[in-house]
This record gives C-alpha cells, structure tokens and sequence, in this order.
C-alpha cells in the first residue's frame, strides 16, 4: 500500500511504499506532470515519519523509527536512539548524513524559494523536535564531476533555533510560514514566523486566544503526515489549525470538549475581525462510537468544519459578522463521497488530503450543487447563504447569472426576511467593482440586510469579541499587508466604512418634499425649478451642477437599451437623472474620504463603473425576464389587453422598482415609461389609478403621448384618457395634453390656463381701462369680463403656455362656449 508522507510546496507529492522483500521504498510524484520518480530505497522493513525533498531534488531528509517497543524489549537494544534523522544526497544517490539520533519523534522539512527563482546551491532545512523546539539548519553544496552534487562541509552543519517551548505548531508550505502556540500563564499566545528567499525569517504575528491547549505533547499540522502517531497525539491534544484567504482572512478553527451526548462545540476565531464565534450542534441520534472530532478545511472564501455523516457548515471567512451568510448542510447534501473519515488535514486553499487512506483531492463548491440546493431550499437562511455563495464566490457567467435571476423571479414571494433582487444587485456589483481596486471592498456594501434575527435550526452561535493581533514588519506585501488593511478597518469601525444610501435617501426625500421635483423644461433642454425659501443652500445652480454631472453616466446607460429584445426608450427621464447626479456625488464624496491616495480621475472612473454595473444588472434581469416570458416589443401598443405572461413582467418590474425604491437606486432610462406601458395592458382602470397614486406607476411623457395618440376616443378609452390627463404634473401636462383633440381636453387646458393667470396677477389691480371685447360675437357679461382680464395679463408679458401658441384668452373664450352649448344640447357654429 502506498502512504502519503509529505506535500511540498511546488506541489510534489512523497509517498512510501513496502517491496517484495519488505525494503522500504520513498517516491516522489509531480502534480503537473503526472510522472513519479523513484527517490530512495532503504533495504528493511521502517516506519517512515517525516520526509522532506529539497527544491533541487538534489537532498531529501528522512526521519524513521529504527524499531518499536516491543522490539526494542526483546532485543534489548538499549543503547540504540528509537528514532533516526537522515540527511541524503541523491543526485546521484551517495552520502548519507545522520542529523538526528533521539527517542524522541522529529519531523523534517525543507524550506523552498519563491517559484521563477534559479537553482541556488544552499538548502535550509526544518528540524521540529517531539521536544518541543524547532531549528533550522543550512545546507552548502556543490557540483562536481558528471553533475555529481554533494554536501560541501564535512563537519557539523550550521544551526539556528527557530523557537521552543512551543505545544503546537502548523507549517504553511505555501507562503513559507510558521505558526506556532506557546503557553502563556491560563491563556495561549499564537504566533507566526515567515521565512523569506534572502535565508532570513522573524516573528511577524502575535494574538493571544482564550484556548487552553495541553502542554503536554507536541501536536503538529502539516510536517508530514504519520497517520498512526497523529492519530495518538490528536486523542491527547486540542484539535486546532489556522487559515489563511488570499483577502487577508486570518482564521483559528479549533474543536471544543462538550460534555452533552450528541452536542459537538466548535470555535472559530476571525481575528481579522476582532472576534470568536463558537458554535453548539445538536446532532441526530447516533451511537457514542460513530462520534469523532470536526474536521476543518481552507476553501479561501470560506472555511469547511465538517463532521462525516452528519453536517457540513461552509463558514464565510470575508463576511463572518452575518450567520446567514455561512451555509450548514446536513444529510445528503451534507455527505462528501471521497471523505468519510475525520483524519483530514488541508495543506494548502481548496486541497484536503485523507491520512487515513492516504489519498490527496482538490476541492471545491460545485455551482450546479448550489444551484440545485437554492432552488430546492424552503428556509431564508438556507436561500440567502447559497445565492451570497453563488453571486461573491464563483466568477459571474451569463449562464450562471441566467439561472440565478430565473429562481429569483419565481420566489419574490417567497423570501420573506430578505428581497433577493436587491441582494443579486448589491452582491453583484461588490463582486464585480473589487477587484480592481484594494480596499473598495471595505466600502461598497455587500448585502442589502444590516442584521439578522433569524436562526440557523439546530445550530447555536455565540459571539465574543477578541483583541486583535499585534503585526510587526516592514514594507511586506500580499497576505500581510492585506491582514493589516483589515485590522485598521476594524480599529476604524468597519460597518460604517461601508456605503449606504441613507445620506442618499434624506437627500432625496428633502427635494421631493421641498417640491423641487417640478421642473419645467424650455425648448432648449434647460429647465427652471420651484423652490422655496425654506432651505436656500438649494438653488437652481446646485441641482445645474448634480444634472450636468449625470448627463455622462446617463450616456453609458444608453448602450443598454441598445439591445432591443426589451423595448426600453431612449428618453430622458429628469427625475432618474437627479437621483442619479445625487448617487454619484454621495458616491464620490464617500470614496474620496477612504481612498484619497487613487487620485480623484481613477474614483470618477469607479463610480462611473459603478453606476454603468448597476444600470446594466437591472437591465440583465428584465432581459432574463422578458425572454423566458417570450415577449416582444409590440406590448407597448395598447390596442389589446395584457397576457398572463406581460402580467408576471409587470409583476416582476414592480418588484424591481420597490427594490430600487428601497436602495434609492435609480432604473436605467425608459423603464417607467415600459412599466406604465404594461400596466395600462393589463390592469383594469380602478386598479391602474390605484398604482399611480400610490407612486407606484409614474406617468412619464412618451408613455402618455402614445396613449393620448393611439387610442381612439370611445367611452372607455375617453374614461381612461380623462383619469390620466387629470393626475398629469403641470409641466409634463403641457407638453403632452394638445396630443388629445377632445372637448374635454380643452375644458381642461383653458381651466388650467386660466388659473395660471389669475394666480400670476395675484393681488396686482389692473391699471389700464378695460379693452373691447374680442370678436366672438356673444353678450355675456361675466364671460366678456373674464376674456378682458385674461387678455390685460397677456398684455403684460405674462404666458404661462408659452410653447403652445394658440392657448390664449381667445382659446379660453372659445372653450368656454363650446361647453357651455354642449351643455345645454345647442349646436355650436
């Protein structure tokens, strides 16, 4: 059978295996190639250890057991040390030097350069003693003869103490770090030490745990893998191991002793976020034998604590604060085919590797399975975990996002505590807009929930908060600059670094109730505004500038209304234009706070990524929505009513726009305008006026214009056109009323304009004597007294429907008569 001893670094695997004639045999398999190599032989039956190879394959380290005890007492052999550490060369195989001879168990291991580096002629190698120290010895060799590479000195081999009085220590082979624990009075001290290419290492880390570890016995993680002596050791000694992320997760997973049947207690300390969180599982009824210690596995983004046949809880390392966030599978979806055992160690992100069986796997979080797993899940908890999963963990595809909005358009009622259109926008822009800035992810939210009430059913979570870990280097890169990035986020507070729209949404409610949301647009595309005098800081000029500073970001949603599957308008919406100049400015001034060394050009150039991703991502959903309901772009006509499946888009588009509502986020150009569009189709009137007093259809220019235009003028449709025309905002109603030749239409421009007038004159007395009256040749003194009016205000420059010329006194006279005729059943000629 054959035995995994060793992973190293470059990912070569050293393995053992017996002979015919019991000879004991050391191989080496490479990952990349899929070619083994046959190393060492050693002519009698060993129990190998630690075995170690160096980067050049030109050194390989072995520690054995010369003999057990029960040998060792018949035989005798008092004198002879149980446990042998060898130094060999094999390039050609040839000396043999003996580093250790001990009873006490010693563990080998080579340290490896950075990956690119040249061949160097100096090895360092790791010697950890069952003594409880760790030291470090450098190796000089040189070529000779036919490519003959031996050691150079003859003597004693140059030593370092690395650290002791350690009781556990983990080897990270592939950042070439070493964390270790030392007792310290009732509490433990966790420590790191990183070893660099120059053939220099320092202590970098220190964090104190609230972990009481026995001090007994050594306990080791990944120096090899003894399946029989880890397995002694792990029943004497704390199950605990660190992980890394390649975000600057810095994590602690350790099991717990419960003294309940059927409870497993297990901890694991974020110390990149500043606390512990310790979990109780009540596990089904199982027989006492079948209970073993939780295994942990590093997934980078999460961290695996998985115990066989009964759970699998995938713990979010990036965004631990929420449980909901963290998926726990029990039964089948729970069950790992390959793994069935808890003799698990994970050398490096996504690898775990079985002692028992000697087996090394990849692993990795299936899409599809998740996919299946939220379709088929019932409780929020369960939902929220797997799509957090599926938006941040795995790179967005066009069919992975296709399937994940067809699940959400088919449970928008059934997601109670959460609405899942605003989790799919905010998680997919965060997913979308981090990397290619460090630090944005400290900024921009992630999730649409600020808490969670809920319960995870049979899991208990407690919470405590933990110093944070005390950092000491200099000028370091990767993983040690981004921990420490994390630990000023926490010392600053970290969940108000994060954007939000609240600063947003009181600015937006100010405008709305300060009425400087009626605009009127002048025939060059400019506009004026009402204000009032109750907050002057908010002029015309301040909303100029938020407008001019939307008009870009409104230009990049226009490609998105290019693809004509879903007929979105070209149209400019004043309103989603404000909210937009509003978002980006917030935006801006919340980047430019945290972020001031990217420079104020590449912060424009997010934010307008930002706001592109955000239009597109509503965009994808209707696209998604419209094609799976097989509609075209003939439902904006409104000769026929709405089918059953433009009533579930329309369904759908509300709930996007109660999404939008509640993130005051803004829609890409045209949606209300489509929106309005489909409820006209498939609403009946009573219900369709409820929407739009209620706000939640709005009446936008292109949408009223078309239904003014292309609706004849029967009795219903007069009904219908009447409703409309009544709720109309006075400067949207100008410009569209004079598409409706109706006397009704009329009644009410004239009334409108007359109303107009009057409130311009105000108090003013007319100074001038009253003119003749106008040529319609009809004496009623009241009528004739009011066109006389109407027509002194116009003298004076006072045209409050400038854009429609033939709206005058005259107009308001002719009107007038008209429906006074009407009225009294006359024919007017």
């Amino acid at each position: 059978a054959l035995y995994v001893v060793n992973v190293e670094r470059n990912g070569k695997i050293i393995y053992t295996w017996k002979g015919n004639q019991r000879n004991t045999h050391i191989g080496l398999y490479d990952l990349q190639t899929k070619q083994n190599e046959h190393l060492y032989m050693f002519e009698k039956d060993l129990h190998i250890i630690s075995c170690s190879i160096n980067n050049e394959r030109t050194l390989l380290a072995v520690s054995f057991c010369q003999y057990t005890e029960e040998e060792r007492a018949s035989q005798l052999l008092q004198s002879v040390s149980k446990y042998l550490t060898l130094l060999i060369e094999i390039h050609p195989i040839d000396n043999v030097r003996v580093l250790k001879a001990v009873d006490s168990c010693v563990r080998v291991q080579f340290l490896y350069p950075v990956e690119g580096r040249n061949a160097s002629r100096e090895s360092r190698l790791l010697l950890v003693s069952e003594d409880k120290y760790i030291e470090q010895f450098d190796i000089h060799v040189v070529a000779e003869e036919e490519h003959k590479v031996v050691i150079q000195k003859s003597g004693q081999l140059p030593r370092a103490k690395v650290v002791d009085d350690l009781v556990w220590a983990q080897w990270d082979m592939m950042e070439q770090r070493l964390f270790y624990i030392v007792p310290k009075e009732s509490k433990s001290t966790l420590r790191c030490v990183q070893f660099y290419p120059d053939e220099n290492f320092n202590s970098i880390l220190e964090s104190h745990l609230d972990i009481a570890v026995n001090d007994t016995q050594l306990k080791l993680v990944n120096f090899g893998y003894d399946y029989c002596q880890d397995q002694d050791v792990a029943s004497k000694s704390l199950n605990l191991q660190v992980f890394t992320s390649k975000a600057g997760g810095l994590c602690v997973c350790c099991s717990l002793a419960s003294d309940i049947p059927h409870e497993i207690m297990y901890s694991i300390y974020f110390l990149h976020k500043g606390y512990n969180k310790t979990f109780t599982v009540s596990l089904e009824r199982t027989e006492s034998h079948q209970l073993k210690e939780v295994a942990f596995m590093n997934l980078d983004y999460y961290v695996a604590a998985y115990l066989p046949g009964q759970f699998l809880h995938l713990l979010n390392i990036q965004h631990p604060d929420l449980l909901c966030y963290s998926l726990f599978l029990t039964g089948e979806d729970a069950r790992i085919d390959t793994l069935q055992n808890c003799s698990i160690r994970s050398p490096w992100v996504s690898t775990v590797l079985d002692c028992e069986a000697g087996s090394l796997y990849d692993m990795s979080i299936s899409d599809s399975a998740l996919l299946q797993f939220l379709q088929k899940s019932k409780r929020d908890c369960e939902r929220l975990a797997a799509l957090h999963c599926a938006l941040l963990y795995f790179q967005h595809t066009e069919d992975l996002e296709m399937q994940i909005i067809q699940w959400i358009s088919e449970n928008l009622s059934t997601c109670h505590s959460f609405d899942p259109i605003q989790e799919f926008i905010i998680a997919s822009l965060y997913c979308r807009m981090c990397p290619e800035t460090q630090n944005l992810d400290k900024l921009l939210p992630y999730t649409s929930l600020h808490d969670w009430i809920g319960v995870v059913p049979g899991v208990i979570c407690t919470t405590d908060i933990i110093s944070l870990p005390v950092l000491e280097f200099q000028n370091s890169k990767g993983f040690w600059e981004k921990l420490n990035s994390n630990l000023e986020s926490v010392k600053y507070a970290e969940p108000h670094l994060h954007y939000h729209s609240n600063v947003l949404r009181r600015e937006w409610r100010n405008l709305s109730e300060e009425h400087l949301l009626g605009l009127l647009f002048c025939s060059f595309g400019d506009f004026c505004l009402f204000t009032t005098q109750r907050e002057e800081r908010r002029t015309t000029a301040y909303l100029r500038n938020i407008f001019e500073n939307a008009k870009k970001y409104v230009l990049v949603s226009i490609i998105f209304t290019q693809a004509r599957l879903v007929p979105l308008f070209e149209e400019e919406d004043y309103q989603q234009q404000l909210l937009m100049g509003l978002m980006v400015a917030q935006l801006k001034d919340h980047l430019m706070r945290h972020l001031q060394y990217v420079g104020k050009k590449k912060i424009d150039q997010i934010v307008l990524d930002y706001v592109a991703n955000l239009l597109n991502l509503v965009h994808r959903i209707m696209k998604e929505v419209w094609r799976r309901y097989q509609l075209h772009s003939c439902v904006f006509c409104f000769d026929e009513r709405g089918s059953a499946g433009e009533f579930a888009v329309f369904h759908i588009m509300s709930r996007i726009l109660e999404a939008a509502n509640g993130m005051c986020m803004p829609l890409p150009p045209g949606f209300h305008t489509l929106h309005l569009g489909l409820g006209v189709r498939c609403l009946p009137l009573h219900t369709l006026l409820h929407y739009i007093d209620n706000g939640v259809l709005q009446l936008t220019e292109t949408c009223v214009r078309k239904l003014l235009k292309d609706l004849d003028d029967t009795e219903q449709n007069e009904k219908l056109k009447f409703s409309i025309v009544m709720r109309l905002p006075e400067a949207l109603g100008q410009k569209v009323r004079p598409y409706w030749n109706h006397p009704i239409n009329a009644n009410l421009i004239a009334r409108k304009y007359v109303k107009l007038l009057l409130e311009k004159l105000g108090n003013r007395q007319c100074s001038r004597p009253i003119p003749e009256r106008l040529s319609v040749p009809v004496e009623f003194l009241p009528l004739n007294y009011l066109t006389n009016m109407l027509a002194e205000i116009e003298n004076q420059d006072v045209h409050p429907y400038e854009k429609q010329d033939h709206v005058n006194a005259r107009f308001v006279e002719e009107t007038a008569l008209k429906h006074t005729m009407t009225l009294l059943g006359l024919k007017y000629s």
